[in-house]
């Protein structure tokens, strides 16, 4: 709930702690969502330790309006807290302290809505990362009944971030989007980072094929590196992977994929990856939604033509794969569902729920509760996260704690939100409509049918496969470890029981693609059986080349430029 900064009084006997921002830093009013910070773990700042995991410092979040130079807004047990849900619960003790103002933007948007959300500034929806948002200096302070007032003054701003350059080998392009801006009520822009192929420069003749590496938000490509690995690099400890020197593995294989990009023989393609981080999250999911906009289209018709232009790829449908990961994997799926004459293959590893009867663990259309499973006589708490020996790391209910704490109104920028975001309805606030409610867990079951007719991509293959199988033959390929870090692979479970029944009697023409799973891999296995997940995804502009290749030798048109490009 928005609170007016004065109004906020702190509570009778306990320690009070309040926040504010000096006139320097803004003379005008400011909305956002106040995010106090408190860590035990003296290595790095509060604000960089705040996330879903075991390791999580504590923040407690607040949304104001009209929030005054000068004036102290309370943070108490109003605040949403995470992991520790109230600020009186925190243990007694000496903590580090901080405190962040995530800036929001009045957005009136053309179809009449107003809503107030923070804006991407190039960072990719990082809200302790993103330029212009205020914070404190880190400070240690103790917690306690009858502690001292603590005072926090968010006197510091976050720069704003230099763009990276183009080099040889990596390029940038950028446009307004007219789409998205008529949407949004105020200016919109696409990017693309574009891996161009060796010899681009020297053979300006040569039209290419395009793939495009869908992803989180990025600025370039870190798994291509044209030096060497630094001999001087600290090793690091990959926590997700078991594996000490990760850091120095993967300048080991970014080098290693340079390597094979440059020499003679290696299929001359364009790689893009999109920058389409908007004000709900790093990624938009590249389809069209009601809350976010037409964002499919936009890439569709305004952000793909440009980059096709700029960077002469040979600009049709047989020429264009797509593959990505996760938010990528169902962006792939997706995109290749919904435009499916623009592509001619999909390579879909570890993709978001493609079912909703399996989202997460709950079935959106079924059950009533996300947190637990109701019994007899008592409650089973639900995971939203697990390792690989299959140890829960969060349940779905301190996952959706953790996304309150960071913003209201489906304001976190964070997992549970964006696809809320992307496959809800708008609400009657004009907010996301809630799929389930972030205190009790009670699902929505009228959101639900909608994100079932509109997101629920199994649905969609079910329903439409007499038209859209013919045109995806050969298409869809899946690929997801049997140990799933979020239980992916139970969605595609679904899909695949589907697809198995294609080009059997009353069910359409068989769907000639693949869905392998990786026994006891995790998120996010992409489909090499012969490396470990650490290693394979590393590969993503190499691995599925040789099947790009011969998907375009089989499928290419007569008269197609079969040649330009293989120099």
């Amino acid at each position: 709930m928005a609170v007016c900064a004065v109004s906020l009084k702190a509570q009778s006997g306990v320690q009070s702690v309040s926040v504010s921002f000096p006139a320097e830093r803004s003379p005008r009013p400011l909305d956002g969502r106040v995010l106090l910070l408190l860590s035990n773990d003296p290595t790095e700042e509060p604000r960089m330790q705040v996330d879903d995991t075991p390791r999580s410092q504590m923040v407690f979040g607040l949304t104001v309006d009209g929030l005054k130079p000068g004036q102290k807004v309370v943070v108490g047990d109003a605040a949403a807290g995470y992991p520790v849900r109230k600020l009186s619960e925190v243990p007694p003790g000496d903590y580090t302290v901080q405190a962040v103002l995530n800036v929001y933007e009045t957005f009136r948007r053309g179809d009449g809505s107003v809503v107030k959300l923070a804006p991407d500034r190039g960072e990719g929806q990082h809200w302790n990362l993103a330029p212009g948002n205020l914070y404190s200096k880190p400070r240690k302070v103790h917690v306690g009944p009858g502690g001292a007032p603590i005072a926090i003054s968010m006197d510091q701003v976050i720069p704003a971030i230099v763009e990276e350059a183009d080099t040889k080998y990596v390029r940038h392009l950028r446009i307004q989007s007219d789409l998205l801006t008529k949407f949004w009520g105020r200016p919109m822009f696409l990017s693309a980072v574009v891996l161009v192929p060796e010899g681009f420069d020297e053979h300006a003749e040569a039209r290419f094929p395009l793939v495009i590496f869908h992803d989180h938000f990025v600025t370039g490509f870190d798994d291509f590196r044209t030096t060497p690995p630094n001999p001087d690099l600290k090793p690091n400890y990959s926590e997700r992977f078991h594996l000490a020197g990760y850091n120095r593995i993967q300048e080991e294989e970014a080098y290693k994929e340079y390597q094979q990009w440059k020499s003679p023989g290696f299929p001359r393609v364009l790689v893009m990856k999109i920058q389409h981080a908007n004000p709900y999250y790093d990624d938009s999911y590249a389809v069209n939604s009601a809350n976010l906009g037409p964002y499919g289209d936009a890439i569709e018709t305004e952000l793909i033509p440009a980059v096709e232009k700029k960077f002469r790829a040979i600009g049709q449908g047989w020429a264009r794969f797509m593959y990505g990961g996760s938010t990528g994997g169902w962006e792939s799926l997706a995109v290749q569902i919904f435009y499916p004459d623009h592509y001619n293959g999909a390579f879909v590893a570890c993709p978001d729920p493609v079912d909703f009867h399996a989202y997460l663990t709950r079935d959106l259309y079924k059950d009533d509760n996300m947190f637990y499973i109701q019994g007899a006589n008592k409650r089973i708490e639900q995971p939203a996260m697990r390792d690989y020996n299959g140890h829960t790391l969060i349940s779905v209910r301190d996952n959706a704690a953790y996304e309150a704490a960071l913003g209201d109104h489906g304001r976190s920028g964070d997992q549970l939100d964006i696809w809320q975001a992307v496959y809800g309805p708008e609400g009657k606030d004009g907010y996301p409509a809630q799929i389930f409610d972030k205190e009790t867990g009670v699902i929505d079951h009228k959101v639900a049918e909608y994100w079932k007719d509109h997101y629920d991509l199994d649905a969609i293959l079910q329903k439409n496969w007499e038209t859209l199988g013919p045109k995806l033959q050969g298409k869809i390929h899946l690929y997801v470890g049997e140990a799933d870090t979020y239980f992916l692979n139970d969605a595609v479970y679904l899909m695949e029981d589907f697809l198995k029944t294609t080009g059997t009697p009353g069910h359409g023409v068989a769907y000639e693609g693949e869905v392998k799973y990786g026994p006891r891999a995790e998120h996010c296995w992409n489909g090499d059986p012969t490396l470990p997940n650490a290693y394979s995804r590393l590969h993503y502009n190499t691995m599925y080349l040789p099947k790009i290749m011969e998907r375009i030798a089989t499928t290419a048109p007569a008269g197609a430029d079969l040649t330009s490009w293989k120099y």
